[in-house]
């Protein structure tokens, strides 16, 4: 077998294998892999590594420093390596997505047994939306109250007291309003 040379020197195969693999450290996580599996995503982040960016190159440890989370970033190379895209289920889907947006990767490219996990949370907030309405339209000034006062309990306290009748009328009675009744159908 002719291995490729440099200068007169022919590279041997462990020198050539050496030579095609990056090391990236993600949030203090190093991950190894080779040039030709960033490649296989082309136009992202990862891919233009194999370009030889050195704007997050670390030439004393000679590795890419990102600072972002380590494990989003396992799901992301592993989407580099075998094409499919998981959400992990101990991760948000805002923070997996935040995570995607920054790799350069396409959400679409998500698996579908993954799909629901990660965007659950675009239904919950379409559902709070539903919340406000006629009988609450105080809720928006109370939520805002409760938000710049995190560590007090007892605001949050007289909020859930002062919310929880109306969204018990609006679940429990179907003609308490028209959202209720259109709840019903």
């Amino acid at each position: 077998m002719d291995f490729p040379r440099i200068g007169s020197e022919p590279l041997t195969e462990i020198d050539t294998s050496v030579k095609n693999r990056i090391t990236i450290n993600v949030g203090g996580v190093r991950h190894e892999t080779f040039l030709s599996t960033l490649a296989n995503i082309p136009d992202t982040r990862l891919s233009w590594l194999t370009e030889s960016s050195a704007a997050f190159y670390d030439p004393i440890k000679k590795e890419y420093f990102f600072d972002r989370h380590p494990g989003v970033f396992a799901q992301v190379l592993n989407y580099y390596r075998t094409g499919k895209l998981h959400c992990p289920t101990d991760i948000c889907g805002p923070l997996f997505e935040e995570e995607l947006n920054f790799w350069g990767i396409d959400e679409k490219q998500m698996e579908p047994c993954c799909w629901a996990n990660y965007t659950q949370h675009r239904e919950a907030e379409l559902n709070l939306k539903a919340f406000v309405g006629p009988g609450f339209e105080d809720l928006k000034e109370d939520e805002n109250e409760v938000a710049g006062s995190c560590g007090s309990n007892d605001r949050f306290f007289n909020f859930w007291h002062r919310i929880r009748p109306k969204i018990w009328r609006f679940l429990d009675e179907p003609y308490s309003s028209k959202r209720a009744r259109v709840g019903e159908i």
